[in-house]
C-alpha cells in the first residue's frame, strides 16, 4: 500500500452550474496530521466533501491507499474506514449523546453493546461525552457538541479521520482541549485531514499542510517549514503564523 494513505489526482467538482474545484493534487500521508488552509471560499470543504462522495468528482481521481474511491458513494466511503465530521457537526439534537454515540456504532444494537474500552478511551479523550452521556445532545454548549461529534466519528476504529474547522466558535480552553485529543488520536495511528481557520491550532497539531486558492492546492509541505516562512504565509493566507 502507498505511505499515503488518502490521494487526489486533479480532481474537478461541479456543484449545478458552479465549477468550483479546478484540478486538486493532494497528498495525506498515513500515520500523519495534515492541515489543509485557505482563505474562505477556496475549495477546502468542497474537497473534503468530494472525498465523501456527498459531492462527486467530474474530473479526476481519490485513491484511499491503493483503492479507487472516487465514484463510490458516501455509505461505502465510510464503510472502508473513513470518518467526516462536517462544519456543522451533524448532531441530533432532540438525541441523548448516548443515542448520538450509539447511531454511529454500527456494530452495536444497544449501550451495552458499544465497545466498553473504546468508549473509556474517548471519556479519556472528552470528559464531557461521558459527563453529559444521558443528557439531550442539543442542551450542549458549542465545544461540547464539537466533542460529541469527533466522538461519535471514532466510536468505531477508523483508518482517516476528515474534520471539517474543529476550533471555528470555541473559547481557548477547549480549543486547547481539542488539540490535546487530536494529538492523541494521532499517536494513536488514526490519519488525520483537518481544514482549519485557527492557526495556533494548526501549528501546534500538523505534520504537513496544503494551502488551497481559487479550487486548487497551491503550496504543499511540511508544516514546521510553513511555519518559518512569514513571506510565504503572507502571500497565501494574507497573514503571519
Amino acid at each position: 500500500m502507498s505511505a499515503n494513505l488518502l490521494t487526489l489526482e486533479g480532481v474537478h467538482t461541479h456543484i449545478g452550474a458552479y465549477h468550483i474545484l479546478h484540478g486538486v493534487d493532494l497528498v495525506v500521508p498515513k500515520g500523519q496530521l495534515t492541515m489543509l488552509l485557505g482563505r474562505n471560499g477556496a475549495g477546502k470543504t468542497t474537497t473534503l466533501r468530494t472525498i465523501m462522495g456527498l459531492w462527486h468528482a467530474s474530473q479526476g481521481r481519490v485513491r484511499f491507499g491503493d483503492k479507487d474511491i472516487t465514484a463510490l458513494h458516501t455509505p461505502q466511503i465510510a464503510e472502508l474506514g473513513i470518518a467526516y465530521v462536517p462544519e456543522n457537526m451533524g448532531i441530533f439534537s432532540d438525541l441523548t449523546v448516548k443515542e448520538n454515540m450509539l447511531l454511529a456504532a454500527r456494530g452495536a444494537k444497544t449501550a451495552e453493546q458499544m465497545d466498553e474500552s473504546r468508549l473509556q478511551w474517548i471519556f479519556g479523550l472528552f470528559p464531557a461525552v461521558e459527563k453529559f452521556w444521558n443528557h439531550p445532545a442539543g442542551k450542549l454548549s458549542g465545544g461540547q457538541k464539537q466533542m460529541l461529534a469527533v466522538s461519535r466519528a471514532i466510536v468505531e476504529p477508523r483508518e482517516l479521520l476528515i474534520v471539517d474547522e474543529p476550533s471555528k466558535g470555541l473559547a481557548p480552553a477547549i480549543i486547547n482541549n481539542m488539540i490535546d485529543a487530536f494529538d492523541q488520536l494521532k499517536k494513536s495511528g488514526v490519519t488525520i485531514l483537518l481544514v482549519e481557520q485557527n492557526i495556533h491550532f494548526a501549528q501546534r497539531l500538523g505534520d504537513s499542510v496544503a494551502v488551497m486558492d481559487n479550487g486548487r492546492v497551491v503550496h504543499s509541505g511540511r508544516m514546521a517549514e510553513f511555519s518559518a516562512d512569514e513571506e510565504l504565509q503572507q502571500s497565501l493566507l494574507g497573514l503571519a503564523l
